[in-house]
């Protein structure tokens, strides 16, 4: 199947694992795809490529033999699709997207889902009725994880990003500050965690699609195990670019944490911490990647706190 991939996924790859990685991918996803439409005995059909569809995936929007609508989502090995799989597969529809092969049926690297409207998400609606919808999908998502799951961490995952922040730090020492500051909190707060669920690890409202079976559903989980307040942190700082724009973003900023707190009943505190530590992360690792505008967006943000 010959297709041109979105542009905003080819950005992504190369970005996130360089040219000459990304282009070997992208040159063997034509083939790729179609082992994958016939893969154990699938039988799909496609409809057509969604755009601008996952940021490090490629998605399909398919038929299944019998008709039935769908969608396949193609990721490479470095996006740790079994995870995400394995997440899907334990929360089963509930406040996500479904699975519609069990993690040991899936007969290669694609994931069949649950076809969603890819077009709208909660982007698409005013900010205010979008932090609720989001809030009451979110909450869903945090379950006990299953038994001897093989999901990383919270302080796994951002004890493997402080190194990088301190090489930055050091490099850029005006910023130094604020890093030092992000790197405490989060010393804090891994040292006392407050629970142990499951979580999305990357949610925000451009993760919530619309579906059929429920109005919004998740996508694209990058999971890990750990406390609200981490999941939370990414949704404060959505759509940063109003909030820079407005005269009143670092008040707004502050307002989202202590309303999404109050309603999500998770500590004020530690989701102040995790918001800044993520701003910052986030902030740090876009500049390094030569992504300017996000990256000093994020740390504008992450000033305000």
């Amino acid at each position: 199947m010959g297709f041109e991939p979105p542009q905003r996924l080819v950005r992504a790859l190369d970005e996130q694992y360089g040219k000459t990685v990304a282009d070997a991918w992208l040159g063997s996803l034509g083939a790729l795809v179609e082992a994958e439409l016939s893969a154990g005995g699938r039988d799909l059909s496609v409809d057509r490529v969604a755009a601008p569809g996952g940021r490090t995936s490629v998605v399909l929007l398919v038929r299944r033999a019998d008709g039935s609508p769908a969608a396949l989502k193609i990721a490479p090995p470095g996006a740790a699709p079994d995870a995400e799989r394995a997440a899907l597969a334990h929360w089963n529809g509930w406040g996500s997207v479904r699975l519609l092969e069990a993690p040991g049926e899936a007969p290669g690297a694609g994931m069949l889902l649950e076809r969603l409207h890819p077009e709208v998400s909660l982007r698409s609606l005013p900010e205010a009725k979008a932090l609720l919808e989001a809030a009451g999908t979110v909450r869903r998502l945090w379950v006990a994880p299953p038994e001897g799951h093989a999901f990383e961490t919270v302080a796994e995952r951002t004890g493997r990003r402080t190194g990088a922040m301190r090489e930055f730090a050091a490099a850029e020492p005006e910023l130094a500050p604020l890093v030092e500051a992000a790197l405490a909190v989060r010393e804090e707060l891994v040292a006392a965690p407050a629970e142990e669920l499951l979580l999305h690890g990357n949610f925000r409202q451009s993760k919530v699609l619309s579906g059929e079976r429920v109005p919004w559903l998740t996508v694209g989980p990058e999971p890990l195990v750990g406390e609200r307040a981490y999941d939370l942190a990414r949704l404060v700082r959505d759509r940063v670019e109003d909030l820079i724009a407005s005269t009143g973003g670092p008040a707004t900023a502050r307002r989202r944490v202590r309303k999404l707190a109050d309603s999500l009943e998770v500590g004020q505190e530690r989701l102040h911490g995790w918001t800044l530590f993520r701003a910052v992360e986030s902030g740090t690792r876009a500049l390094a990647e030569g992504r300017l505008q996000t990256g000093e967006m994020s740390l504008e943000f992450a000033g305000w706190l």
